[in-house]
């Protein structure tokens, strides 16, 4: 486990770091520079061209992850590996490319009324698309080799950078919004290239494809495996951006936009779990191969810990400051309403980056297929509830359909992986993060009532006054929250590293 808490560490850091960048990004140039429906236009090209480019991948992600141990050999550049996980996708976005310009018309009548905006920009979806599409397969290549940091760098900072940049000649007109848009896509393309270079850079891919070394049970395998997937990236892609289609069609891209501000705050929480999983799946898939169900069951338990504990509090923090994070985020009168929208997908959040390692032991489990009933049942159910809880509740029902397909979801899951492989991710030791947690919230009421009174009488504006209420509060809780961790032993990774830490500083004190 050590690799993994320091690979998903320096991940993390590198996450945040982007986290910093995308803060400024969205909450202070989005927000102040562009009006909601050209962030709704934003919101719903990267949603579209991510869903084109998962269909576009024909599995390739999760095929490589659970086919590279086949073909693990340095000595021998893996057989030639990466050629298969270029020309794959590239099969498919010509088949799903080709589709998308049919579908040009139904589209664009479904969207015309309510979001004529990303009608007009309908094909920039198929460059931006691909760019998406190969930046995510060489990523995915990079993990397998466990090299994780980099590419979450260009992920992260560099594309936000760009992004950022993007931004702020729009904001002060050096371009028009075509060439906005056009700015928009070519970052992407650029942070591909990035990818690419680097995962050449560490002269263990080979282009070169060794026929003779992929048997006929292995094409077999592999056949079956991509076909199935094929068969369920419908809904696996579809399902992260069926709010924003749904919203988009029916209120406009207006709501799109609250929508989007308040998925980005959400988002913070997922953030970790990004970098763990990343680093974690080959191992898991290594693990299923061999039979290992006690170390796929240790990881499992050890994944889901580390996100219950490290989600919790980012959730806690963000909830304690949900009314000034709007206070203070520029316009943010027009997004205040996507406040309960934050806390349904913050749970929702939590909820994902906790148990969802259980879809990577079921889909390298030889059981794999039993997730196609899974994603048609999930995508099926989240597409119904928006169409019936929207109308009522607006952003909030699309919201909570999201919430409610996923607790479904995860409760067959959890209880297939439990049946089929006997692994589960929950310990003990969860129920004291769940202690901890609604302690501080007990305690956050109460300083609520008691101690922000007494910090309102300082002598200065109302602003100031909840960014010191804000500090204080975050501070003594969290730290109060990290020391009940620590004396209650809730992790022993984490333990771990704060006395290593602990000492490192105690030894810089004196000297």
């Amino acid at each position: 486990m050590g690799v993994i808490i320091r690979q998903s560490i320096k991940g993390t850091i590198v996450n945040y770091i982007g986290v910093g960048i995308g803060f400024i990004t969205t909450f202070i140039v989005l927000t102040r520079f562009l009006t909601t429906e050209e962030v709704g236009l934003t919101r719903v090209l990267i949603d579209a061209s991510v869903l084109l480019a998962g269909l576009a991948q024909l599995g390739t992600n999760a095929s490589v992850i659970r086919f590279y141990p086949y073909f693990k050999d340095e000595s021998k550049k893996d057989h030639g590996f990466f050629f298969w996980t270029l020309v794959v996708p590239f099969i498919g976005f010509m088949i799903y490319g080709v589709i998308f310009i049919i579908l040009n018309v139904p589209i664009s009548n479904v969207f015309a009324e309510k979001s004529p905006l990303f009608v007009d920009y309908y094909y920039y979806v198929l460059p931006l698309a691909f760019f998406i599409l190969y930046s995510s397969v060489f990523e995915t290549n990079s993990v397998v080799l466990l090299r994780i940091v980099v590419p979450r760098f260009i992920q992260e900072v560099g594309l936000r950078l760009m992004t950022l940049v993007a931004y702020l000649l729009y904001a002060f007109h050096f371009l028009s919004i075509d060439g906005f848009v056009i700015s928009f896509c070519s970052v992407y393309g650029i942070a591909t290239l990035f990818m690419i270079s680097y995962l050449f850079s560490l002269k263990k891919v080979s282009l070169k494809p060794e026929l003779k070394y992929i048997t006929k049970s292995l094409r077999k395998d592999y056949i079956f495996y991509t076909l199935f997937l094929i068969t369920s990236a419908l809904g696996t892609a579809l399902m992260p951006s069926i709010n924003t289609f749904f919203i988009s069609a029916k209120m406009g891209l207006a709501f799109t936009g609250v929508f989007a501000i308040a998925s980005y705050i959400a988002a913070v929480i997922s953030i970790p779990y990004r970098s763990l999983n990343a680093i974690t799946q080959p191992h898991i898939s290594q693990s299923v191969k061999n039979g290992d169900i006690a170390e796929v069951n240790r990881l499992s338990k050890n994944i889901s810990l580390h996100q219950l504990l490290i989600g919790s509090f980012i959730f806690f923090l963000i909830w304690i400051n949900i009314d000034l994070i709007f206070q203070v985020l520029p316009n943010g009168g027009q997004y205040v309403t996507g406040k309960t929208v934050v806390f349904i997908l913050g749970f929702s959040g939590l909820l994902y980056s906790t148990v969802n390692v259980g879809n990577s032991v079921l889909g390298y489990s030889p059981y794999y297929y039993y997730s196609l009933i899974l994603t048609f049942l999930i995508t099926a159910l989240a597409i119904f509830l928006n169409n019936v809880l929207i109308p009522i509740w607006g952003i909030n029902g699309a919201a909570m359909a999201s919430f409610i397909a996923q607790i479904i979801n995860f409760s067959l899951l959890l209880s297939l992986n439990w049946w089929k492989m006997k692994t589960s991710p929950f310990s003990l030791k969860q129920l004291k993060i769940v202690v901890i947690i609604c302690l501080l919230f007990l305690v956050n009421w109460f300083w609520n009532i008691v101690i922000t009174p007494i910090v309102s009488m300082l002598p200065v504006t109302e602003l100031y006054i909840s960014i010191i209420d804000s500090i204080l509060r975050s501070t003594i809780l969290t730290v109060a929250g990290l020391l009940s961790v620590y004396y209650w032993k809730v992790s022993g990774e984490v333990n771990g590293l704060i006395k290593k830490y602990s000492q490192i500083l105690g030894n810089k004190a004196k000297l």
